[in-house]
């Protein structure tokens, strides 16, 4: 990695802009600790606006929905609707190696297992497979399936440290515990909540999130077809779905958002402080702390002293609509907030302020997943487009917002409160999202087969999204390969 901190146009503490000139000085000095520099230097406002577009990954057939860093920063991972795991050296943005998954539907998902040389990715995708790549020293890849959800699995977690142990969510409500040194997948629990204000009927909760508190692995927070985050200890599961109650130890919704049936959760992350970051569904992002927590929470939880409740802080101006967006921060110490948008943009927000200090454009139409360097202020994002982007600190000119940031946020927001004038409950939700696959996979097959004739169902399902969306989708607003160009 240290041809980076030297490559050529990135910032780094030599050619830092002025305002960096005391630290360095106190550093050269010997008054500040080198590593205390960089990583105060790392989070600086003035890098993070400098961020711009270091280079481009292309390769893939199809959008592009999981980057992911090994744990040394110098290899990434990608998963696309085209169904193929690539590897990349992003510094000289060249492909190193691909292979297929073994997956039939759309990639949501790539995780490489700590400690494993970056010879096991597990996978998961819109078929409901959870799946383990074995890369051999010959070239080899064998690939098996671990475990399968009635429905897509967006997100798996794996435990920090393990080189074993992870965790998936899936659209059946069901969490389930992996480990690869038995190869078997245990169902935890079905996520679900109650109905109304009967507390004896439950209802489902299809999951699109999990997340593990690094400060404390024995917790881990999923979010999906409701308004609430559930907070669980895995201690207190009893490893047999059929017996285990959902008992979340603490939940997290917005004061005003509780009791609401038109959102869900998109995408959630821990900061390495514990705190966690929500990200709704044609709504907002809230950051709340540890000991925050709703004044109302499903049946299941246990109950909290209302008393301790405080307003969560708040992060507008994207719009997440139209696919399952993730969000994360950035930063040494997660100083910053990044989120994609259907506006094409990527967002930068300090976490305190919450203060918009950069925007770029990051896709052609959306913007989806974000993944941070774990070491230097480096960032790969990915979309619609079939190609991953890495953004670096790049020269000394710092551009200021664009001219128009106050017409993107505005559309961005007039977009949120017209699609929020239609009320769905969570069951609605899910079956539109099942819907729309359906209604692109049978767009795709007309197209290969230039076929005429279109079906009453899918007639009904056209009708339908273009309802909820205010603006049916045509073959001009997602070129190519369409199959998670919209909510998959």
């Amino acid at each position: 990695m240290e041809n980076l901190h030297s490559h050529r146009g990135i910032t780094n503490a030599t050619t830092s802009p002025p305002h960096g000139f005391t630290d360095i000085f106190r550093r050269e000095l010997g008054l500040s600790h080198p590593n205390s520099f960089a990583r105060r230097f790392s989070a600086s406002e003035v890098l993070v606006k400098s961020l711009d577009l270091y280079g481009k990954l292309d390769g893939h057939e199809g959008c592009v929905n999981a980057v992911e860093f090994n744990s040394t920063g110098d290899i990434l991972v990608s998963g696309s609707d085209d169904r193929q795991i690539m590897f990349w050296n992003w510094e000289s943005k060249t492909k190193l190696f691909a292979y297929p998954s073994g997956h039939t539907d759309n990639i949501f998902q790539t995780k490489i297992m700590p400690f494993t040389d970056g010879c096991r990715i597990v996978t998961s995708a819109g078929d409901g497979q959870i799946r383990l790549g074995l890369l051999w020293e010959d070239g080899r890849v064998d690939t098996t399936m671990l475990g399968k959800h009635h429905g897509c699995v967006y997100k798996l977690a794996v435990e920090p440290g393990s080189a074993h142990i992870f965790y998936s969510s899936g659209e059946d409500g069901f969490v389930q515990h992996f480990d690869l040194r038995s190869n078997s997948a245990t169902k935890l629990f079905c996520c679900s909540s109650s109905i109304g204000n009967n507390k004896q009927t439950l209802s489902k909760v299809g999951l699109n999130s999990i997340v593990i508190d690094c400060r404390n692995p024995y917790y881990f927070a999923i979010g999906g077809s409701d308004e609430y985050a559930r907070v669980y200890d895995m201690r207190k599961c009893q490893w047999d779905s059929a017996r285990n109650s959902d008992r979340p130890v603490n939940t997290f919704c917005p004061l005003y958002l509780i009791g609401s049936n038109n959102v869900h959760i998109t995408g959630l992350a821990y900061s390495s402080f514990g705190e966690l970051l929500v990200s709704y569904n044609d709504e907002l992002i809230y950051l709340f702390e540890k000991n925050m927590h709703s004044d109302s929470s499903p049946s299941s939880a246990t109950s909290e002293d209302p008393k301790n409740i405080h307003e969560a802080q708040v992060y507008s101006g994207h719009r997440n609509a139209q696919t399952i967006k993730g969000v994360n921060f950035f930063g040494p110490n997660d100083e910053y907030v990044l989120s994609g948008s259907d506006c094409g943009h990527i967002f930068i927000w300090k976490k305190k302020e919450a203060k918009l200090v950069r925007l770029m454009v990051g896709d052609q139409h959306v913007v989806n997943q974000l993944e941070a360097h774990p070491h230097i202020p480096i960032l790969a994002t990915c979309g619609i487009e079939k190609n991953v982007k890495i953004w670096a600190p790049l020269g000394n000119d710092i551009p200021p917002l664009p001219g128009n940031v106050k017409e993107i946020m505005e559309t961005n927001r007039q977009g949120r409160e017209d699609r929020s004038r239609v009320t769905l409950t969570p069951d609605v939700i899910m079956h539109v999202l099942r819907l729309q696959r359906r209604q692109t996979l049978a767009y795709i097959e007309r197209r290969h087969n230039r076929a005429d004739i279109v079906s009453d169902e899918e007639d009904a399902e056209g009708y339908l999204l273009g309802f909820l969306d205010g603006d049916a989708s045509s073959e001009e607003d997602y070129p190519g390969n369409s199959r998670d160009c919209n909510i998959s």
